[in-house]
């Protein structure tokens, strides 16, 4: 059923192309066009806003190797999908319905995207580039206490859920903390749906605009560097996640030749150096991802 949900998603997805016009370029229109077109969100380490991050580092390298020019392209999280799809879209949970016809504005989205459900019926992803999992956060002088592992990560989430209920969660619609993708109506917690952006929710932690926030990981682990002994982790709200290099389902060549190129920088050792330069203590978290012996969700 979900690769018919896929398909179907996919063959809207050309039709709405086809009588707009509007498909983003495969590898040969890219390197006629002489440009490759990175689209991204400032985040974390992924994004700075500028002029470099791991995702800019890694896109950069990959228009090298294709021998065209790079070219960053400023997006939001409310419009980075359409503004590379060509279609405006409507995602209700893991449920994503086709609006009208926008204008593509890139050739691909980097900026610490995670791998979704809903995100994988629309997008073709690369390889794992950065591994990711939703955490509960809370001031260090919080009273709740961090959850003792228990070697189940099913069981460890459920633990953490249960510290929410009563207590008010910062979380933020429309993206990897989208607070319906991981059930927190159902915690019992006071869930707030932050106004801001991403990389705010950590100071709005600080600024007490809520008890206890989500944040994936490469976000936590800013926060846990910037400002260190002001917050901690509880514990995990999701199972391993991805994070990866989105391409339209029509950029085959386009998508197979990143693939090529993250697997030469893996091997060569020039990947590795992009993620110690942006989040040197990340290998320490998840270092069988690192080591290449895991690369995927649990």
């Amino acid at each position: 059923m979900a690769r018919i949900g896929a398909a179907m998603v996919l063959a809207a997805v050309m039709s709405l192309g086809c009588m707009a016009s509007v498909l983003a370029a495969d590898l040969a229109e890219v390197r006629q066009r002489g440009v490759l077109r990175h689209l991204g969100v400032p985040y974390a380490n992924f994004v700075s806003g500028s002029g470099d991050g791991l995702d800019v580092d890694l896109i950069r390298g990959f228009a090298a190797s294709l021998g065209v020019r790079y070219e960053y392209v400023p997006a939001d999280w409310d419009t980075i999908a359409q503004d590379l799809l060509g279609t405006r879209l409507k995602v209700t949970g893991s449920a994503v319905k086709l609006l009208e016809a926008t204008p593509v504005r890139g050739d691909l989205i980097a900026n610490g995207f995670t791998i979704l459900p809903w995100r994988e019926k629309v997008f073709m992803f690369s390889e794992p580039v950065f591994p990711s999992q939703i955490w509960l956060v809370a001031l260090a002088e919080s009273k709740v206490r961090p959850i003792k592992p228990t070697g189940s990560v099913d069981r460890d989430i459920a633990v953490t859920k249960g510290l929410m209920k009563g207590k008010s969660v910062l979380a933020l619609e429309k993206t990897c903390l989208d607070p319906a993708l991981y059930k927190l109506s159902e915690t019992g917690a006071r869930v707030v749906c932050f106004k801001g952006k991403l990389n705010e929710l950590a100071p709005a932690l600080l600024k007490k605009e809520a008890e206890m926030t989500i944040l994936d990981f490469p976000d936590a682990l800013i926060a846990l560097e910037k400002w260190p002994g002001r917050f901690k982790v509880v514990g995990p709200i999701s199972r391993k996640q991805m994070m990866g290099v989105a391409f339209p389902m029509d950029a085959v060549k386009l998508h197979a030749a990143f693939n090529r190129f993250l697997d030469k920088s893996k091997r060569d050792g020039s990947y590795l150096k992009i993620v110690k330069r942006y989040y040197p203590s990340s290998v320490r978290y998840f270092p069988d991802f690192f080591t290449g012996n895991d690369h995927r969700p649990q």
